[in-house]
């Protein structure tokens, strides 16, 4: 696989590994699945492994954060660091899906980017991963008590450090990320961003373009919605059936499936690779870098995902897949509040 250039001289592979497959968000696995996906991913040329400290189960005694996909990844570092290019993330301070959902519980606090905790969550990952330097190092949400300054100004004191390389931002709007690099150089947002979450396009990608920052497109797949794989019961016990898309409204969206399915079809690729294939080509437009990250519990999807790194769409797929976005039904959002994702406080 080809390599890529993010932002501040950070180079990857030209597709991620989203490790938050692996946790019992989307189903779960075992450890040895898991680890052999990881293993996997890496004999496919997949280097950049997306991980977070709140994903997966919190550890035997902890408070705070999950950190168990993390335990789970410094197996895989543990024989293969010098072949990995590992980006963590700090912020939210509950569990992954429910840290959104808690927005009617009173005085719960989701999100922290104060400069102390930014450096406490930053060891207590580089112990869970065995690592002694984090190679981008992401504020998964911004904490809207604390100025986004602040939060970056202790994050930049970790590279001074050497505990980190580069630095990331998830989910902030085009003003945010603007202030944030003012402060220290960025190298990647990461935001969602698929053939049915294009919010983004309005003011965050353009900013990126502006500032050479990358892209890292999360849940390119649509959380799997896109590859025409799933059933509705398959999610109806997990994070991907209580969003409006994949919940009241997934037969709806089965028009997207449909019109994703028949340029696979005429172009003899999945629609997997399709809707990978078509980010890519976004990027190019926008002119700037993307790297999506999708995640999988199984090593034949991840080297059907490799392939799309490779895979040109030709024009009449372009404009067809250019308009697949007009045809969905519901929100991206998994929280009720709206300021949960950028375009919330566009």
């Amino acid at each position: 696989m080809h390599t890529t250039a993010l932002g501040d001289g950070l180079r990857t592979s030209a597709m991620g590994f989203g490790a938050m497959a692996l946790t019992p968000v989307y189903g779960g696995t075992d450890d040895a699945t898991a680890l052999a996906v990881l293993n996997a991913a890496i004999d496919d040329g997949i280097t950049l492994i997306d991980t977070a400290d709140v994903y997966g189960q919190p550890e035997p005694g902890a408070d705070g954060p999950a950190g168990t996909n993390e335990t789970l990844v410094a197996r895989l570092l543990a024989d293969r660091r010098d072949e990995v290019v590992l980006a963590t993330k700090f912020g939210i301070t509950g569990r992954i899906g429910a840290a959104a959902r808690d927005d009617s519980v009173a005085g719960v606090k989701r999100t922290r980017g104060d400069a102390r905790y930014v450096r406490e969550a930053c060891d207590a990952s580089l112990r869970r991963l065995g690592a002694d330097v984090i190679d981008l190092y992401y504020l998964h949400r911004r904490d809207p008590d604390v100025p986004i300054e602040e939060t970056v100004g202790a994050m930049a004191e970790l590279v001074a450090a050497g505990k980190v390389r580069h630095l990331g931002l998830s989910e902030v709007t085009a003003a945010e990320l603007r202030a944030a690099h003012a402060v220290a150089p960025i190298a990647a947002v990461q935001s969602e961003w698929s053939l049915w979450s294009r919010d983004v396009e309005a003011n965050v990608v353009p900013a990126c373009a502006e500032l050479g920052v990358g892209f890292v497109p999360y849940s390119p797949l649509g959380r799997g919605f896109l590859t025409g794989t799933l059933t509705r019961d398959q999610v109806a016990g997990d994070l991907r059936g209580s969003t409006s898309r994949t919940g009241d409204n997934w037969a709806a969206n089965q028009r997207v499936v449909e019109v994703v399915a028949a340029v696979a079809a005429r172009l003899g690729a999945t629609n997997a690779q399709v809707a990978l294939a078509w980010l890519y080509a976004a990027g190019r437009r926008a002119g700037l870098p993307v790297v999506p990250i999708p995640g999988t519990r199984s090593a034949a999807r991840v080297a059907e995902n490799a392939a799309a790194a490779d895979l040109v769409l030709d024009e009449e797929a372009l404009t067809t897949l250019d308009d697949v976005a007009d045809l969905v039904v519901g929100s991206r959002n998994i929280a009720a509040d709206p300021t949960w994702i950028s375009a919330g406080r566009e």
